[in-house]
């Protein structure tokens, strides 16, 4: 009944508190009792441990509010107690009912709290359902595969062991004298492209630890970039980040371009270089779960940058034509993302890394059971990061982990990634077996590297007098003491002390607290060792974030209660330069390295204390296992052991020549952690992992040096537009005479056959494109004549322009139903530049005799199961209980890269999210839509979208996709967000639109349209209708 005692007392601490009145004169209690009909609500503002995962912009909002007793003991009920002990105090103060209010008030109280628990358990529950559907629903797509591919079983068993080799039990690396980098490939001059997007990139003075997107992966990627750029063979590194010019922030982040290494004169190298992509809110620095709106602006401007600078390094060393990245590489499920989008525009390679993970933190979250699903998701939009590291699996030739762990038990989770599948597709394609158009990115383990050129291990380290001369009285003057080691120092009553080191941020998962206990409760430990941690920085804990200021405080708190002073040292200022320094002094103390997160990814600061000298203590779980096999620098420990912990570090410190023993060992073995070795192996299995390549046909337009004549004007223009034709010809580029011949055989044909001057419709000169895309349905998925109107009315608006001005049209109808709609109309399919049809499937080009673009089809050819996926469709789109016609083909509106399928009017379906995550978890990679008001689903390949066809144009044609204006309605095909957001700018023309299909893209667990696009922006435009005035005040706006 102790638990009870406690219960009675807080509900009685409730009543206190609850009998004041709040400063807008309401009673705590009748707010509560306002919001106990929305459960969602009620959590949110009862959940007390959410004060430990919010953000600094949740923070500011709350700020002004005063601390609340009431709230706080509410938490505490519904968090720490059974529903049981609620019951029973309920049926006590029953019992004991008077007539006395305050009694009355804490039975109301109680039952009201009893339910509200009750109501937690049962959200819980059927969170814990929904899991356990998916989990169900994987194994049926994974057995589903399994079984069409189980007819090369026993040639899986024959390269099983080969098959082993790709997973081992060790860290795999490639030997530094092992010739896997050519001489052949130290000639080439290749580009290549990192894009990290979120936090605070610079390459001087990392302000690491400064937030929560500021951390290692910042100096990862800003490394990694300079290594990558000194490696014989690469041109030009740029690293892709956001440009923010903030006053919050230093100035530095707002400059465009950052150069990071030197270019090279010794084999050609341009150096490697920050470049700052602007997207969003410019005067404002956002947090990485606030920047899932504005990925489309940063795709936009990205591929704008690479465009230009594709074209610059072929004029340098490609004869002039353009050099596309060898590679593009996101980091992170944001710059996953990025990489995704731009890899499609562009048919180059792409490569993944995680760095850490959605789905397993969703998953780990939901275990806690502090927050709801839907706490979670509006607090780390976990959804939408979770579909954008989908997206990348679906797109990457590669997958990039640091350790074995990762592959397992973190990508192991998501629905387009299973070990099992990927070693039997990697078997067949090796034996030459149709993998039947499934596909599993391949995952390696490559461990990140190391700058070892500044780390210096003088001998001098093992002599027992050498911090002495340092730090004691009689040290001499000749070499001043580092400010930080006397910073560290002055916290200590004896600084001779061996040194135990923790360096993270200020963060829960790093498990600090724990580290305090047991260093505070080992008596031996603590008279034989001094513990310094480094949190980050900070200026007042009350300004930081909720999580880091929680941590912060329970530390303090635990070296008060333990009575650590003069033993724990911590700093509140530290830079980024000084951090080697920090592991020196620990060294020459003959200290010790903690690592002790719950779960570490990685753990690269392992391998910097290992550089040092520094044995090490680390968590098992995650990448300290394999870096400590690697390294045998150290011991593991359970991070949730307190008495392990200190029983390790005692260990080390006190046996002299074990700790001895692991320092040599670590320096001898940490040259397989270094940069070089990383690019090695890094650059050998892109080499291997590339199955797509740039289009050479894919070539910029020029800009025009200087205006022409008019006389001149049209053969100029004529020239320009041969010179595309020849080059979208799939059979390889026309040789001089063959071309000549076919531009004088063209011109002497299209010259007779009209006078219209050809100028009209050539894409090069254009200064900007419009673009339809308001599809309009009746109620049954038939065309109706909104849409010629509106294409008409937007024409006479552009009439005076029409020379400057092209017109594109992106629709989810065919070419033939296109033409039948455009029947009784006056608009000619001659106006426009391009045509795209089947919801970016096809182009069609008017002005060429209205043919298809062959190199546009092979370019989103990327993945495309063909047939394999054609009849799977219909089974997967429809629901358990559904009848046998309710999908059914359209093979009238089909093509070889398109498969329509006709709904059955009133019948129900699976929505887009469900079909794709059905799709992925059988290894297909496609892009399901639903069109003509929901009467039709079509499923595409991975990169064929009218988005997608839209950055195609912007690259073939040299025109910047902020001179593009797109035409909407309020409503859509399920493409529909795609179509809104990005550099061009938008007019919705209300009213256009009467039916869509867009409430059939996101399930009821899938993330919302806030986390796709913004809720305002500049650019875009809602227009009072679609008439001729309405359309003219919208341009006149957004220009």
């Amino acid at each position: 009944m102790a638990g009870n005692e406690w219960l009675n007392g807080y509900l009685e601490a409730i009543l206190d508190a609850g009998s004041g009145r709040n400063s807008d004169g309401s009673r705590e209690e009748e707010k509560i009792k306002n919001h106990k009909s929305t459960s969602p609500s009620l959590r949110k503002r009862f959940d007390e441990k959410l004060k430990f995962e919010k953000f600094e912009a949740w923070k500011e909002k709350e700020a002004g509010k005063l601390f609340s007793p009431t709230k706080y003991f509410v938490e505490e009920v519904v968090n720490s107690f059974d529903e049981s002990d609620l019951y029973r105090t309920w049926i006590k103060v029953v019992a004991t009912r008077n007539s006395r209010e305050r009694n009355n008030r804490l039975e109301n109280m109680c039952w009201r709290i009893w339910h509200l628990a009750r109501k937690k358990k049962q959200i819980a529950w059927d969170d814990a359902q929904k899991l356990v559907k998916r989990r169900l629903e994987r194994e049926k797509g994974r057995s589903d595969a399994a079984d069409d591919l189980s007819e090369i079983s026993e040639g899986e068993k024959e390269k099983g062991d080969l098959a082993q080799t790709d997973f081992p039990t060790h860290i795999s690396r490639i030997n530094s004298d092992t010739q896997i980098w050519s001489e052949e490939d130290k000639s080439r001059q290749l580009y290549i492209v990192l894009i990290s997007l979120h936090g605070l990139v610079r390459g001087e003075n990392m302000e690491l630890g400064r937030d929560s997107d500021t951390g290692g992966q910042v100096k990862y990627v800003v490394e990694l970039a300079r290594a990558l750029a000194s490696t014989k063979g690469i041109y030009r590194v740029d690293l892709l980040t956001r440009q923010i010019t903030s006053p919050e922030v230093d100035s530095s982040y707002g400059e465009p371009i950052e150069m990071l290494s030197c270019p090279s004169d010794g084999f050609g190298s341009c150096g490697a270089y920050i470049v700052r992509i602007p997207c969003g809110p410019r005067e404002k620095y956002i947090l990485k779960e606030s920047l899932w709106p504005y990925i489309p602006e940063f795709v936009d401007g990205a591929l704008g940058h690479i465009v230009n600078m594709a074209r610059a390094i072929g004029d340098q060393v490609n004869a002039g034509k353009p050099t596309w990245p060898y590679v593009i590489h996101g980091h992170y499920a944001d710059a996953g993302e990025v990489a995704a989008r731009l890899s499609g525009a562009l048919n180059v390679p792409m490569v993944l890394t995680g760095h850490s993970l959605g789905r397993n933190k969703f998953e780990q979250l939901l275990k806690q059971g502090r927050l709801s699903r839907e706490d979670i998701n509006t607090t780390y939009k976990i959804m939408r990061r979770i579909e954008a590291e989908e997206l990348g699996l679906d797109a990457a030739d590669m997958v990039v982990t640091s350790t074995r762990q990762e592959i397992e038990e973190q990508w192991g989770l998501y629905d387009g990634f299973d070990i099992e599948l990927e070693r039997k597709l990697r078997v067949r394609r090796r034996r030459g077996v149709s993998c039947l158009g499934r596909y599993m990115p391949r995952m390696v383990v490559i461990p990140p590297g190391m700058d070892f050129s500044s780390v210096a291990t003088p001998d001098s380290l093992d002599s027992d007098g050498d911090l002495n001369s340092l730090i004691g009285p009689d040290r001499t003057q000749k070499k001043p003491m580092p400010p930080i080691w006397s910073e560290v120092m002055r916290f200590f009553t004896n600084p001779h002390k061996p040194m135990i080191l923790a360096l993270s941020r200020p963060d829960p998962k790093k498990n600090v607290t724990t580290l305090v206990k047991a260093f505070g409760e080992c008596q031996p430990l603590r008279e034989l060792a001094n513990l310094t941690l480094i949190l980050g920085n900070r200026e007042d804990l009350e300004e930081m974030s909720n999580s880091s200021s929680a941590v912060l405080t329970a530390v303090l708190k635990l070296i008060d209660k333990y009575d650590l002073y003069g033993q724990v040292a911590y700093p509140k200022h530290h830079k980024q330069p000084e951090v080697p320094q920090i592991y020196s002094l620990a060294a020459k103390t003959k200290g010790v390295f903690i690592n002790p997160a719950l779960v570490e990814p990685f753990g690269l600061t392992l391998i910097e204390a290992a550089a040092y000298g520094l044995p090490v203590v680390a968590t098992k779980n995650g990448g300290p296992v394999d870096i400590l096999k690697a390294l045998n620098n150290g011991l593991l420990i359970d991070p949730h052991d307190q008495k392990a912990i200190a029983d390790a570090l005692l260990k080390l410190v006190a046996d002299k020549n074990l700790w001895l023993e692991c320092r040599k060992s670590g320096l001898k073995n940490i040259h397989r952690f270094s940069w070089p070795e990383h690019c090695r192996n890094y650059l050998f299995y892109v080499e291997h992992c590339r199955s797509r390549h740039p289009t050479n046909r894919l070539e910029v337009v020029p800009a025009t040096e200087e205006p022409m004549s008019e006389s001149l004007r049209g053969v100029e223009d004529l020239s320009l537009k041969f010179s595309v034709d020849g080059e979208l010809r799939v059979n390889g580029e026309l040789d001089a005479a063959a071309r000549q011949q076919d531009l004088i055989e063209t011109l002497t044909r299209k010259a007779t056959s009209n006078g219209k001057p050809i100028i009209n419709y050539c894409p090069g000169r254009r200064e900007g494109l419009y673009v339809v895309a308001t599809d309009c349905y009746n109620n049954v998925g038939i065309a109706t004549e909104t849409l010629p109107l509106v294409i008409k009315n937007l024409m006479q608006v552009m009439h005076p322009r029409s020379s400057q001005i092209g017109f594109v049209l992106l629709t989810g109808l065919t070419l033939s139903e296109m033409i039948e709609a455009f029947k009784s109309s006056q608009i000619k399919l001659e106006d426009f530049d391009a045509l795209v049809c089947s919801s970016g499937s096809e182009i069609y080009y008017p002005w060429r005799d209205m043919l298809a673009d062959e190199d546009y089809e092979a370019h989103i050819d990327y993945r495309w199961p063909g047939e394999h996926v054609k009849s799977i469709v219909m089974r997967l789109a429809k629901l358990e209980n559904g009848a046998d016609n309710d999908i059914e083909p359209c093979k009238s509106a089909c093509n070889p890269r398109c498969y329509s399928y006709t709904v059955r009017p009133g019948s129900e379906t699976r929505k887009i999210d469900e079909i794709r995550q059905r799709l992925r978890m059988r290894g297909f990679r496609c892009n399901p839509v639903y069109t003509h008001a929901a009467a039709r689903l079509i499923v595409l390949p991975l990169f064929a979208s009218r988005t997608h066809a839209l950055r195609y144009l912007s690259v073939r044609w040299g025109i910047d996709i902020s001179k593009m204006f797109v035409f909407l309605g309020e409503r859509g095909d399920t493409d529909y967000e795609d179509l809104l957001v990005g550099l061009h700018k938008t007019v919705i023309l209300k009213s256009s639109v009467e039916y869509g299909s867009e409430m059939l893209l996101h399930t009821e667990d899938s993330f919302r349209r806030d986390d796709a696009a913004p809720q305002e922006s500049a650019n875009i435009f809602r227009a009072e209708g679609y008439e001729i005035p309405d359309i003219s005040k919208a341009l006149e706006t957004l220009k």
